[in-house]
């Protein structure tokens, strides 16, 4: 996929809101199935959603499963970025992590931010 724009969404809501944890997903596979490129970035609650397991129980009404729109993101080549800080204040440790997740700081969101088009809070 040559991929000649990208969208970042940063995703702060985690488990306690279905409907704003799942929301950046369905607009990312979206984005993907366009052919423009998507790096979902996980700070505050939304770090819990990249906790191995955690995607499985949370589902929308009116939307797929979490679960399946993860996998259905990482099978169309999104990136998956979590803050350092955040898994850090929670507890969370690299092991605890989705397979294909990428623990970064702040500069490398500012990056991604600053190379995409537009990007996106939810």
């Amino acid at each position: 996929m040559a991929h000649t724009q990208k969208l970042v969404f940063m995703v702060l809501h985690g488990p306690d809101h279905p409907e704003h944890a799942t929301i950046p997903f369905v607009m990312g596979c979206a984005a993907l199935a366009s052919d423009v490129e998507v790096v979902l970035g996980f700070q505050a609650d939304g770090v819990e959603l990249v906790r191995a397991g955690v995607a499985d129980g949370i589902h929308a009404a009116g939307f797929p499963p979490l679960a399946k729109l993860l996998h259905d993101f990482q099978e169309l080549g999104g990136s998956l970025l979590v803050c350092a800080p955040c898994m850090n204040s929670r507890g969370i440790t690299a092991p605890d992590l989705i397979e294909g997740t990428e623990i970064v700081a702040a500069g490398r969101f500012v990056a991604e931010i600053t190379s995409a088009i537009n990007s996106l809070v939810y």
